[in-house]
């Protein structure tokens, strides 16, 4: 008995030593680990936060994504190639609503959200409290800087949501620098946000570079000695010839085609385009032809180096959108010499707004990315000579056919209130005071103008309100309704078919198709690794990126993810 109990006193003894030295061994492996594990953040805390002196944005306007390898062989080697070759390319980028116009684009680029969330559902929208339609970035209550004419009239207080650049002023107590540049009021005011040191975009009555007083007073020094160079003047002295030898252009359709627009005053749609004799007595013409591009990459090169952009301690954030190539896209269409010329030759100003930002800034210092605000259909003349289903809707035969309807199921009265965005806004008032059910009106609404050739769908907004598509054709039309702003039934027409007159000429945009809703999201520079993937990225995506990268706060809205898991 004695010996069996020395034997488990001794088993025992043995027990706990080696529990022992099994805790010294978790507990050292526990340190190891902690200590591996903490290193990144010890290098956090005794350095400063690893983040790019400067962010350049930019926008290209109306730009398909097979724009980027539609030209490839006729690029430099410094822009568009450049971006694609040593950056991080994202082939299968996205907007993920309805409808894919200027406003909401930027409005989603830099909010990372959705018209539903950020209100901005078209570049216009009815109000119903005022009767009127309102343009997404009016302000009566500012007033213009740099000209006499109301084109400064213009804020983002429509956007319901902050911007990327509106967090980086929050996160850095106002220390970083916020500039805004399009030749768009939009495309420049709502990128820069809420909070924007300024945005500057272009008056064409005076050729000047505006701004208004929601931003500031009067222009600084640097953006008057810019306007009093009169570069629109020196721009629009010169005929648009084409960069190559017309032949060269294999990727176009020939210089004349019948559904190509004209410029006022020209009778035939073909190069060379005399603007001397085309540009009136004013400058809008600088927007419609590639030097209107060129002119913004002067104003954002001036911006850049009078600014001192990258050079402080905070990151500092430039925002460009170039916009001539929308302009062009809806003259003379996707498939045109004009489009492809446009193209080759915003190649070169991008190249040379790259190598500016990283000679200013410091090469591995800049952080850029490069999408569009929407894609471009093909002209519907365009596809139906070669053979392809397309068609033209008129919303005004859409809008007044209804209304005739409505009168002979309810009774006479102004039953349509306005057809915009392929929104129809009913006059609910005149419903509530026939005492009709407005869901039912919609619902009539809705099955009548399914009968229109140029209709795939119709939905109400009280199915809008009531139901939840996550994804597909329905997904896209429920983030792109405000229940606010937008209209009572939203009406998506066949693919390959746009509104417009009888016999229109140049393109338009604004579908849930692909050829709108795909766009180029490509970023270059600081921390990317060259690279690409077909992963299923959508454009409110990129405020959460940056947001991960410069170590902030997404967007108020934002409702997409960081890209950098994929970018391996």
């Amino acid at each position: 008995m004695e010996k069996q109990s020395i034997l488990k006193r001794s088993l025992l003894v043995k027990a706990v030593a080696a529990c022992l030295i099994g805790l010294s061994a978790c507990m050292s492996v526990t340190h190891t680990a902690t200590t591996t594990i903490s290193q990144p953040q010890q290098a956090l805390t005794t350095a400063p936060l690893p983040r790019p002196k400067l962010v350049v944005g930019i926008v290209v306007d109306q730009m398909r994504y097979d724009y980027l390898f539609r030209y490839w062989n006729k690029y430099g080697n410094d822009g568009f190639k450049r971006l694609v070759t040593q950056g991080y390319n994202f082939k299968n980028n996205h907007y993920n609503y309805v409808p894919t116009y200027t406003g909401p684009g930027h409005a989603s680029i830099y909010t990372g959200s959705i018209p539903a969330l950020n209100g901005i559902i078209g570049n216009d929208w009815y109000n119903r409290q005022t009767g009127t339609t309102i343009y997404c970035v009016e302000d009566k209550t500012v007033q213009t800087v740099g000209s006499t004419s109301d084109a400064g009239q213009m804020s983002p207080a429509n956007l319901l949501t902050t911007t990327i650049t509106d967090e980086l002023r929050l996160a850095t107590n106002m220390g970083a620098k916020v500039i805004g540049v399009a030749l768009k009021d939009r495309g420049s005011i709502l990128p820069a946000g809420h909070l924007a040191n300024a945005a500057y975009w272009f008056d064409s009555p005076t050729g000047n570079w505006i701004t208004s007083t929601y931003y500031e007073n009067e222009l600084p020094a640097w953006v008057q000695t810019f306007n009093n160079r009169k570069l629109a003047d020196k721009y629009l002295s010169q005929p648009w010839t084409t960069l190559l030898p017309i032949a060269e252009y294999t990727e176009s359709t020939p210089d004349n085609e019948p559904w190509e627009g004209l410029f006022s005053g020209e009778k035939q749609p073909v190069f060379p385009h005399n603007l001397p004799a085309l540009r009136g007595n004013d400058y809008e013409l600088i927007r419609s032809v590639p030097v209107g591009n060129t002119l913004t990459k002067d104003f954002a090169l001036a911006a850049l180096e009078a600014e001192n952009l990258g050079k402080g301690a905070q990151t500092d954030f430039l925002t460009v959108s170039f916009s001539s190539t929308d302009y062009v896209g809806h003259r003379f269409g996707p498939n045109s010499v004009e489009a492809e010329d446009v193209f080759l030759r915003l190649d070169k100003e991008i190249a040379e707004l790259i190598t500016a930002a990283e000679q200013q800034a410091g090469k591995g210092n800049v952080l850029f990315f490069l999408t569009a605000d929407h894609g471009a259909a093909h002209v519907p003349a365009f596809l139906t000579a070669n053979k392809v289903p397309a068609g033209v809707a008129n919303g005004s035969i859409i809008r007044d056919s209804v209304d005739t309807y409505l009168d002979k199921v309810y009774g006479s009265g102004d039953w349509v209130e306005r057809y915009i965005n392929q929104q129809l806004y009913l006059n609910r008032n005149l419903i509530h005071s026939k005492k009709i059910n407005t869901a039912e009106v919609q619902e009539r609404v809705a099955r009548y103008v399914m009968r229109f050739e140029a209709v795939a769908s119709a939905i109400t907004a009280t199915a809008l309100q009531t139901n939840n598509w996550s994804e597909g054709m329905m997904g896209r039309v429920e983030n792109g309704y405000n229940p606010q702003r937008s209209g009572d039934v939203v009406v998506v027409l066949q693919p390959g078919w746009f509104e417009g007159g009888a016999h229109p000429t140049g393109t338009t945009h604004g579908s849930y198709s692909n050829y709108d809703t795909h766009v180029p999201l490509i970023w270059y520079g600081w921390k990317v690794q060259p690279g690409e993937s077909s992963v299923k990225t959508e454009t409110t995506d990129i405020a959460p990126t940056i947001a991960s990268w410069l170590y902030i706060q997404e967007p108020s809205g934002s409702v997409g993810k960081p890209l950098q898991p994929y970018m391996k």
